[in-house]
């Protein structure tokens, strides 16, 4: 059940980034021959207007084809009005850039609706101390409920980590303890983290764990809705470019790259947690999809669009052969990932 409700998130995040072209390309006049969910034969097919919508065999992506385009061939154009390549450069810009935007709205949304049906938020609840550290030392104990870090309110766990000074400075820290507030003085240490990366960062601490048993469901209003759906979405598009500049610079180890047997591996596990966690587990993979399509690889959103930029700028189309070759080339490169992807997500799998 957890693999059918992956497939179908992947299925539905794919949809979603090629409407995003199809209303594009209809928008500024463009025939849309072809949409299809996934690739290689149609199993499924519907003609609708002049639109042939179809489900593919291989669920590893999408398209959509339009009039006068062809990826596998640049050289195959139409000159008919309706015809890609007839629109303006400006015009197939906004057709490229067409589908990522569609994923991040996509991901707007998702935590839009999250933001409605309740984010789960730990609460202030100490459960466990470092003995050695300075919020025990200071009289701090298991149980204690922390109310205020330097006279600012805190309520949800997350809250801390925001008001602890940064810097080997003392602190104020209010809790509750037996119906009584109770005032302790600290001075936070530094802690040296390694992520699974290998990144070191230092950050300081006080030595205190949360209590998982005390949360609270908070249903945010439509504006306070819309203010954590952007912060998350664009959070969440720091966190992918982070991660991809760590693989290109060599900091993220090839072996941690995963391919589509892992992300649905993954998602079918977060289905399980209940349909908050899904929901943002989409949105992630949604933003994710938005912004790999951005890089400037031909045959990706962005690859089009450089090649666009080129000929709005020179006014002369790029050059055909060469669009050809760079083409072959993005092929060939994202073929590459993907097999290596396949390759480490089945090494995972055999431990």
């Amino acid at each position: 059940m957890g693999i059918f409700i992956a497939l179908v998130v992947f299925s539905f995040l794919i949809f979603f980034h090629e409407l995003g072209h199809f209303l594009a390309a209809r928008f500024v006049g463009v025939k849309v021959e072809v949409f299809s969910i996934g690739f290689g034969k149609r199993l499924l097919t519907k003609q609708i207007g002049e639109t042939q919508w179809s489900f593919s065999a291989i669920p590893l992506g999408g398209y959509v084809r339009m009039k006068g385009q062809d990826d596998s061939d640049p050289s195959k154009k139409s000159y008919d009005e309706d015809s890609y390549n007839t629109k303006t450069p400006f015009q197939r810009i906004l057709i490229s850039l067409a589908g990522p935007f569609a994923n991040f709205l996509l991901a707007f949304l998702l935590y839009l609706s999250i933001s409605f049906m309740g984010v789960p938020k730990l609460l202030t609840v100490v459960k466990d101390i470092n003995t050695t550290h300075p919020a025990y030392l200071a009289g701090m104990r298991n149980g204690d409920v922390i109310k205020r870090i330097n006279g600012t309110n805190t309520v949800y766990w997350e809250e801390i980590g925001k008001n602890i000074t940064q810097k080997p400075q003392a602190i104020e820290v209010t809790v509750a303890r037996d119906n009584k507030l109770i005032d302790l003085e600290m001075t936070p240490i530094p802690e040296q983290t390694k992520n699974r990366f290998g990144t070191i960062k230092t950050r300081y601490i006080i030595g205190i764990y949360p209590d998982d048993k005390y949360t609270e469901t908070i249903h945010y209003n439509i504006p306070q809705g819309i203010n954590y759906a952007t912060e998350k979405t664009l959070f969440s598009a720091l966190f992918i470019f982070n991660n991809l500049k760590r693989l290109m610079i060599g900091e993220v180890p090839i072996k941690d790259l995963s391919g589509p047997v892992g992300m649905v591996g993954m998602t079918a596990k977060v289905a399980k947690m209940g349909i908050v966690a899904l929901l943002a587990f989409a949105a992630l993979i949604s933003v994710n999809l938005g912004i790999i399509n951005l890089l400037p690889i031909p045959a990706l959103d962005g690859g089009h669009t450089l090649f666009h930029l080129y000929e709005l700028i020179t006014k002369k189309p790029a050059n055909e052969e060469i669009m050809w070759k760079l083409t072959l080339f993005g092929w060939a490169l994202l073929l590459s990932l993907m097999l290596l992807g396949f390759y480490n997500d089945i090494n995972r799998l055999l431990g």
